[in-house]
Order: structure tokens, then sequence, then C-alpha cells
């Protein structure tokens, strides 16, 4: 099967890379030679750095490297049987896009998004003649290491694209969960209440960024605080997330950016890749310690939890997506240390219950209101698994 990949940045390279490595050759387009030059460059690096940690052979990268080509005519896509793109995230370019694509390849040929944040109906509106081959493929940064990939079936989107689409993705030893065509779809809608809530606690001055990176290392589990991960993510692209997810919500009070980190990005306070975020990444810099206050950090701890555990629980209440694939989500796709759902097993629903009943009767804000599937699952002492 030919396989083609609109958009040479990094997303579009790695996802090239799954799909040459999984045996299929692969056209990747872009209009700008020079994006073209840097995908290239860039796969023989991370093929020579994989070979160099024993993780493939001389000859299992030739094979990748062989299995691709690259071209600035979208003509050139003409005999894919599976088109992912992974360009500019503006509905009106992802749009024209979808028009060309429709007139140049096969009326079988399965159309894929890789969007993170625009309704993929939308997109598949574009392909006026047949919008049910279009869905939604959505990997993660790095698209070679992050195993989960979400299957988001447009309202139009035929149901044998959405199988076909999973099986394939499968085939390419990446971990699926299907979602509906929802605002944040699962994973980063999920994570919202993970940064926000960090956000508001500092806000508030309840504890300094150090001390709940600490407390959701140290004694939750996770690889990485929220602030240690906005500024892997960048400070930029999880502003603008957010801010679009607020928008697109209907300025839901769940979603509501934080003014510190709007600050952080109009300083050009990045994060990582420009050596300044949350922390000073700069060489000899010196950042606070956290205050391994125990108590402290297990009422920050809890407070994240809840907020997390509330917004899975409405996910799963408004069936956007099943709630082993909700799970799954939080695991495969941020390394989170266990699922939401179990999580809340584990320490009770009504114990989580009466944790966002406490902030609500505090704060009177809907980011704090209890879904209705935990409030009745209370009364009926049940649980998710």
């Amino acid at each position: 099967m030919e396989v083609g990949i609109v958009g040479a940045g990094a997303m579009g390279s790695g996802i090239a890379q799954i799909a040459a490595a999984a045996g299929h050759d692969v056209i990747v387009f872009d209009k700008y030679p020079s994006a073209l030059d840097r995908s290239r460059r860039q796969l023989e690096k991370r093929l020579g750095n994989l070979e160099r940690k024993d993780r493939l052979t001389r000859a299992e990268a030739d094979a990748v490297l062989s299995n691709i080509s690259y071209t600035n005519e979208l003509k050139d896509l003409r005999d894919a049987q599976l088109v992912i793109e992974s360009i500019v995230e503006e509905l009106e370019t992802k749009q024209r896009l979808f028009r060309d694509l429709a007139a140049i390849v096969s009326e079988d040929c399965i159309l894929g998004t890789n969007t993170s944040s625009l309704s993929v109906t939308a997109i598949a509106a574009a392909c006026r003649k047949n919008p049910g081959r279009v869905v939604g493929i959505h990997f993660f940064i790095p698209a070679d290491k992050v195993k989960l990939v979400e299957i988001v079936p447009a309202l139009q989107t035929r149901s044998p694209i959405t199988t076909r689409a999973q099986r394939i993705i499968q085939q390419w030893g990446k971990v699926t969960v299907l979602v509906k065509d929802r605002p944040g779809f699962l994973v980063n809608r999920l994570a919202r209440p993970y940064y926000l809530e960090a956000l508001r606690m500092v806000e508030e001055g309840v504890a300094d960024v150090a001390t709940i990176d600490w407390a959701m290392t140290s004694l939750g589990g996770f690889k990485m605080g929220p602030f240690t991960l906005m500024d892997y993510i960048g400070n930029d692209i999880n502003y603008i997330f957010t801010t679009r997810l607020f928008k697109r919500t209907f300025y839901d009070d769940r979603y509501k950016p934080s003014i510190i980190q709007k600050r952080l990005v109009e300083a050009g306070y990045l994060g990582r890749k420009t050596g300044r975020g949350f922390y000073n990444y700069k060489d000899h810099s010196t950042n606070p310690a956290p205050k391994k206050d125990e108590e402290l950090g297990r009422y920050i701890l809890i407070r994240i939890l809840s907020l997390i555990i509330n917004e899975a629980a409405d996910v799963l209440f408004r069936k956007f997506a099943s709630k082993e694939d909700i799970d799954l989500a939080m695991t495969a796709g941020i390394d989170f240390p266990l699922g939401m759902l179990s999580w809340a097993d584990e320490l009770g629903i009504g114990f989580t219950v009466s944790q966002l009943d406490e902030l609500y009767d505090q704060y009177r804000e809907g980011r704090y209101r209890c879904s209705p599937l935990l409030r009745s699952m209370k009364k009926g002492a049940v649980r998710f698994y």
C-alpha cells in the first residue's frame, strides 16, 4: 500500500518514518523544497542514532530510507491508498488541501487529518462528493516514540473507513483509541486540568511551581510535573491549545486559560526551547527548591486528581469514548501512572465527589461542578471497574 504524507515538518516526518518502517511505500509532499531536504536529513540522523543504540540494524535503516520518496507536486500522491496531512492548524488551509486531494486521489483512498484541535467534521465537509472517507488520525509528538494514536471519525465518516484506518495504524505498532469528534478529542481534553489547576494554585499562592511539580511526581508518581511538562511541550503551544479549547467549548470555565502562562508567552519564556519558561534552563541557573511538606503535597495531588477524574467521568457520561479508551489514552498518550477512572476507583467515588463539592462550595465556579455520572455512582455505591 502506498501512503502519502502532506507536510514535512517534525510530525509529518515522524509519521512517514513509522509508515516506511511498517513496509509501505511512502511519498512525502511539501511545497517547500527546503522542508523536504530538512526532513530527509533529520530522518537520516534519527535512524543513525537508533542504529548506534542497537535499536535497528543498518539494513533496517536503509529499508526505511528506500521506502520514502519526496515531492513538491501534490499530484504525485495520486496512487496513494492512504493520505495523512500534518500541516498548519488552520481550518481553511486544511479544507483547501482536502478539496485538492479529493480531486487527485482515487475514490477509495482514505484521507486522514492529524489535526489536534480542529473539527474533523468541518474538514471532511470540504470533500463534498465523498466526505465519508475522511477521518481523524491524531498522532502525538514525537510520533515515532509515543504509542498512542486517536482515531476520530467525523460526523460523515463511514464506519468501514474508521475500521480500516484503525486497523492500519495498529499494524504500524500503535495503540489506538476511538473518540468522538469533540473539542480537544480525548488526551488533550483530559490533560487540561493537570495544567490549569496547577496554574490556578500558583495564582492563589497555595504553592509555588517547584512544590506542585514535586507533589505530582514524588507523591503522585507522574513522570513530569505540570510545569516541567508545559516547559517541555512549549508554553506557546500549550497556551494556544487551551485558548482554542476554551473558545470551541463556548467558553466553558473548565478550560479558562491562565494569565500566568499568557505573560510567559508574551515575554518569550516558552520553556526548554528558549532556555526559560517556568524554570530557567540556561547554564549555571539555579531554580527554587520545592517545599517538601507532605500535607500540602497531598492537598495539591488530590485537588488536581479530582479535577482530572471529573473530566474523565464527564467524557464517559457524554459518551465521547469508552471507559477503557479513556484510561488507555492517558497512560499510553502522556504516560500518566494510572488511568483516571481506575484512580477514581482507588480513591473512592464518594471521596472524589466530596473533594469536588468542597471546591465548588469554596469557589462557586463551573470548573468545579461535579459530573452527574460521579454523583449518581456515589449514590449507587458503584465503581468504574
